[in-house]
């Protein structure tokens, strides 16, 4: 008897805390997205009129790797990631992936994102930036989910490909990118400090 894997979702992970001179562009990053949550009274209108616990983007800005050299910088790292995870996924493409758009996010305690997908990208993702004991996990959720029925649930120590939804738990420097039809949330914060990430968008 053999199992067959079919119609795997594959889930990209590196880490920029690899590369020469991280720590100071981590906190020159840090740093930018703090003067942005100051500096951008559009996002945080953005904010309160959406009920987000902390401040993004999202909703105001979509102009940041040209606005920034810390941007422009990440975008480069980006893209290179985007493009091996295109190869990775035997993608078909007759250029390279495209950022579409990047914002940041600082996600006070208490503050979490609901279930939600990304429209017009093919490919997305999250870059930590700060993430403190107790931060939120990026929570996956399988996307035959809505046609299982009647399947029963699986036993604590299922396989991650077996279970319905997986809790990735990054570090700074973490790069995870998904495809963008792929369902994710972010978990109420539990830490007692702000969590820090750069979301993005390829085309």
């Amino acid at each position: 008897m053999s199992l067959r894997p079919l119609f795997v979702t594959q889930v990209y992970e590196a880490s920029l805390a690899e590369s020469p001179g991280f720590d100071g562009f981590n906190a020159a990053l840090a740093d930018a997205i703090r003067m942005l949550s100051v500096e951008d009274g559009a996002g945080r209108a953005w904010c309160r009129a959406h009920g987000y616990r902390g401040y993004t983007s999202y909703g105001s800005l979509n102009d940041l790797p040209q606005r920034m050299p810390e941007f422009a910088e990440l975008k480069r790292h980006l893209d290179r990631h985007a493009l091996a995870y295109a190869k990775a996924l035997n993608f078909d493409l007759a250029r390279k992936p495209r950022l579409d758009n990047l914002w940041v996010n600082i996600l006070k305690p208490g503050g979490g994102h609901s279930g939600h997908i990304h429209p017009h990208a093919f490919l997305s993702g999250t870059v930590y930036v700060e993430v403190p004991d107790g931060a939120s996990a990026l929570k996956l959720e399988d996307p035959r989910l809505p046609m299982m029925m009647a399947r029963p649930a699986v036993v604590a120590d299922a396989p991650e490909a077996e279970r319905p939804f997986v809790y990735l738990a990054p570090r700074a420097g973490t790069v995870l990118m998904w495809e963008s039809w792929l369902r994710h949330e972010v978990p109420p914060n539990a830490a007692k400090a702000e969590r820090l990430s750069i979301s993005f968008n390829y085309a």
